[in-house]
């Protein structure tokens, strides 16, 4: 029998009795019908949300910066849902390589985000900035490669918050060391010298942003930003000079190779 079916039997004229089967039943409170629990509102598109734990070792060293709150330079790389994307512009053609950064961080470091099997997200330049196409769910790696000969720090921020302590991000705080022309990856918020929380594509009310600090401002940007050692500058005189004296066609005719 169906528990929510409806029963009536005729009383005298004009009365009757209805009898309903329920599970429960809820009070009016003496007032008009209660209100029912709404979803929660959320911004579309995507987070970043504290992931599984990865193992990822990690040891302390000594870096004494150029300029203590000065990074030589800066950049973003940000991130939405295909949707999102999309909805600013009207024709893409996915990339799937390294963004172009400023041309001053693009001599040093290179930075991109790629997925577990170590292919680029897809991206996009729309106006002067570039945007990765994430996936719900999908885990995601920062990718920095150091192009000098020498020792560098990166600070890494996403969704606001430094991923070494979880908090507001600033470039006052302590960074990864980079050796010369290293590859550095990033796989998540770091939980200790052992281990890091996994960077996963979320909706943005699961985000870490949201769920630790109930705030979405600067959800979908990672930043980035390069400081030299004391005593260094990756930007010589000469490198500048090297730079600006290349030739994009240095030869006139091709020459057979030698044996």
């Amino acid at each position: 029998m169906n528990p929510f079916l409806i029963f009536f039997r005729l009383l005298p004229v004009g009365v009757y009795l209805f009898l309903c089967s329920c599970e429960s039943q809820v009070s009016t409170g003496g007032g008009p019908a209660a209100r029912f629990a709404q979803a929660p509102t959320d911004r579309p598109g995507l987070g970043t949300k504290w992931g599984e734990n990865r193992n990822s070792r990690v040891e302390f060293t000594s870096f004494r910066r150029s300029e203590p709150t000065r990074p030589i330079t800066t950049a973003a790389i940000y991130y939405n849902d295909e949707q999102g994307v999309r909805a600013m512009v009207n024709t893409i053609a996915w990339q799937r390589t390294w963004p172009m950064l400023p041309q001053r961080m693009q001599s040093m470091i290179s930075v991109g985000l790629k997925g577990p099997a170590g292919r680029f997200y897809p991206g996009v330049f729309i106006g002067d900035r570039w945007f990765v196409v994430g996936q719900q769910g999908r885990r995601y790696v920062i990718v920095v490669r150091n192009k000098t000969d020498l020792r560098l720090e990166v600070v890494l921020s996403v969704d606001g918050l430094d991923v070494l302590d979880g908090r507001k991000a600033s470039v006052r705080k302590p960074g990864y060391i980079m050796a010369p022309r290293s590859e550095l990856k990033v796989d998540g918020f770091r939980q200790s010298t052992e281990s890091v929380a996994a960077f996963r594509f979320s909706p943005v009310r699961e985000s870490y942003a949201v769920e630790k600090y109930h705030h979405t401002q600067n959800v979908g940007v990672i930043g980035v930003a390069v400081f030299n050692e004391a005593g260094t500058n990756p930007l010589t005189e000469r490198e500048v000079q090297k730079r600006l004296n290349a030739n994009p066609f240095p030869g006139r005719f091709a020459a057979p190779p030698q044996n």
